[in-house]
């Protein structure tokens, strides 16, 4: 039997017993040098509130063929354009429709810039998400063509008879760009990395999703123990924290984004690596391993960037009138139909 509570519970209490040491230990100044900053105990400082968000995309856009680095004038062209086009969507909508999230109100564009990299995908080469296993389109065609589930898809659904069958983000279940692995949406692209001896911690803005990561050298969950953002075991590499996560739940994609949902998690092995570059930025880097879902591994990275603005709350189930709504419109709808 599949067991959510116990271990949701257990992490929580952890969450609160290394935030809590957090805040006994002295600060650390960041003064300019050339060794890595480090922590009172030694190990290398990635905590803090950092920024991902970028106008990168996911894959190589194909006007850029086979160059997977873009000079500094392209990729500041590149996030021209790319702003212009989102905010260019930004227009009345029709009589009847209330229209969608601003994209000059909501999103956080004002300090984001686009990488020399080509897309956040750096290998395969072709910066390319690897294509589905026979097996995964196999599975996939059968679940589609049931009832649908497990809905793991962030945002959409493919019914509306209840929440079930709408998505992981529509039901605050999960964030649509906190991962893991982390990749930036449209907004609340901040995470506030804590540090203890013990475990660092990964509070992200969005959806306000916990990690607590162990670094003490304890063994992953029993395989039995399935979790929504997977279970999480640390180590230093040198100056890398480097972090495996397991224990995935099948009703998440292998991989997904906002619109996007690949394969089954049930098999995901994540590797993550946070590396310090300077005082101002960290250097963030995943692989996905899922031999179940994917012809190949792949790896992502992105540099995270200090943001001097704190975390805010990010009350979704406690504002979301909007699931409320789209079964009323549904049911709304269904009366009409009727009293014709």
């Amino acid at each position: 039997m599949v067991t959510y509570r116990g271990a949701y519970m257990h992490e929580r209490l952890q969450t609160l017993l290394a935030v809590g040491a957090l805040f006994m230990m002295p600060s650390l100044s960041l003064a300019q040098s050339s060794e890595p900053l480090r922590t009172p105990w030694g190990d290398p400082k990635i905590g803090g509130v950092w920024d991902y968000w970028t106008f990168t995309p996911l894959e190589r856009p194909d006007e850029f063929g086979e160059r997977g680095t873009l000079t500094d004038e392209e990729a500041a062209t590149f996030a021209q354009e790319a702003n212009a086009e989102a905010l260019a969507r930004d227009l009345a909508a029709p009589p009847g429709d209330p229209g969608a999230y601003s994209q000059a109100v909501w999103t956080d564009r004002s300090r984001a810039t686009a990488l020399t990299q080509a897309s956040l995908i750096v290998d395969p080469p072709n910066g390319q998400i690897p294509g589905l296993t026979p097996d995964a389109v196999a599975r996939e065609k059968r679940r589609l063509a049931g009832d649908g589930q497990p809905v793991r898809i962030r945002v959409g659904g493919f019914g509306t008879a209840g929440p079930e069958e709408r998505g992981l983000a529509e039901r605050c279940l999960l964030g649509f760009s906190t991962g893991p692995p982390l990749l930036p949406g449209g907004y609340n692209n901040n995470v506030q990395i804590f540090q203890t001896p013990e475990a660092v911690v990964l509070l992200v803005e969005m959806n306000h999703d916990v990690r607590v990561i162990p670094i003490d050298g304890r063994p992953h969950l029993n395989d039995d123990i399935r979790q929504w953002l997977g279970n999480s075991r640390g180590r230093w590499e040198g100056d890398t924290l480097v972090v495996d996560t397991t224990n995935f739940t099948d009703r998440t994609a292998s991989f997904g984004i906002t619109g996007l949902a690949l394969g089954s998690a049930q098999e995901l092995h994540l590797e993550e690596r946070f590396t310090r570059v300077d005082n101002e930025s960290l250097m963030y880097e995943f692989t996905i391993n899922d031999a179940a879902s994917f012809v190949r591994s792949f790896s992502g990275r992105l540099p995270m960037n200090t943001s001097d603005l704190p975390l805010y709350e990010y009350a979704c189930h406690e504002g979301n009138y909007g699931m409320e709504n789209l079964l009323r419109g549904a049911r709304a709808e269904e009366r009409q139909v009727l009293e014709r």
